[in-house]
């Protein structure tokens, strides 16, 4: 069953036409991490302990947790599936609107699943689901509210997909034991095509996840490009700088346009307009994909344009 997401470029392609178009529908890095040659090994290698060891340890250090509760995985959508299958199928509050495919996975999973606005109203569930910093709004909640939460449910997920430019809102360091931290690789790195992501969560919890999914979950390609990449400190340092700079410029054009900023986060924006319809369908005349959502028929997304040229065709196109 297709369900609502972005990158559907293909959609785009068969509506407006081929050409060059640049994909805004995502948050993911439009300025991706340079991946450099991998060497044959990499490749023709069965993906190893120790190469999830050393992710493992790499990836720790940048979320600021104990390496031994970092669980290398094939994406936070394959590791929400395994994730749902895995605990005792019961009452599941997921906050919303989000991440669509969450409470997918859940009622696919058998789950009896409630849809809230407020993370007061989670309390009692078996299992409990925020994404931190939101998607699409941007809300934020504190790590210490989120442990508050926990000690309230059975279990809590938090996806913390787009939280890697603001370590100040993520879990991962002092995750309670009935916590699962989901984070992405593809999205702050711009590097999807690996499927790589991550569970922070206690030994116990990670080895369930990881006897369901099996020791060649992550690819060998995957764990050392994900090695190398978080480990390139200089170059997370610049994006973080880079989209925060962005995202203002990004307001400021929108503005500019009649669009109303509702939130968003360093990799993405999301705008009230006069009709959603009809300004994706202006932006995408111009080979410019963006998102629209079922819960509004005023709210546009974007992502952050990743050079001047990706700039100056919105600007053209906003201002036409």
């Amino acid at each position: 069953m297709r369900r609502d997401h972005g990158g559907d470029i293909d959609a785009a392609v068969a509506r407006y036409g081929a050409g060059d178009w640049i994909d805004l529908s995502t948050g993911i890095n439009r300025r991706p991490w340079p991946v450099a040659q991998l060497p044959d090994h990499a490749w023709r290698a069965l993906p190893t302990a120790v190469a999830g060891a050393r992710l493992a340890q790499v990836a720790g250090g940048w979320f600021g947790c104990d390496p031994a509760h970092v669980l290398p995985v094939a994406g936070v959508s394959a590791a929400m599936q395994q994730i749902a299958l895995l605990l005792p199928v019961g009452r599941a509050a997921v906050l919303s609107p989000s991440d669509n495919e969450h409470a997918a996975r859940l009622e696919a999973a058998g789950w009896h699943v409630t849809r809230t606005h407020d993370p007061a109203e989670m309390a009692g569930a078996d299992l409990a689901v925020v994404v931190n910093p939101n998607n699409p709004d941007g809300r934020e909640w504190t790590p210490e509210s989120l442990a508050r939460l926990a000690a309230r449910v059975g279990h809590l997920i938090v996806d913390e997909s787009f939280a890697d430019p603001r370590p100040d809102l993520s879990l991962a360091a002092g995750a309670p034991r009935n916590a699962l931290v989901l984070r992405s690789f593809g999205t702050f790195w711009g590097l999807a095509a690996p499927r790589l992501g991550f569970v922070i969560a206690w030994p116990a919890l990670l080895s369930r996840i990881w006897d369901s999914a099996g020791p060649w979950d992550a690819s060998g390609p995957a764990l050392f490009i994900g090695a190398a990449a978080m480990a390139d400190r200089g170059w997370a340092d610049d994006a973080v700088v880079y989209h925060s700079e962005a995202s203002l410029r990004l307001d400021h054009l929108a503005l500019r346009a009649g669009w109303r900023p509702v939130g968003g986060t360093h990799l993405f924006r999301l705008y009230r307009t006069h009709d959603a319809r009809a300004e994706q369908d202006r932006l995408a005349r111009s080979h410019l994909w963006t998102r629209r959502f079922p819960c509004s028929d005023r709210w546009l997304r974007l992502g952050i344009p990743g050079s001047r040229e990706e700039w100056d065709r919105l600007s053209r196109a906003l201002r036409g």
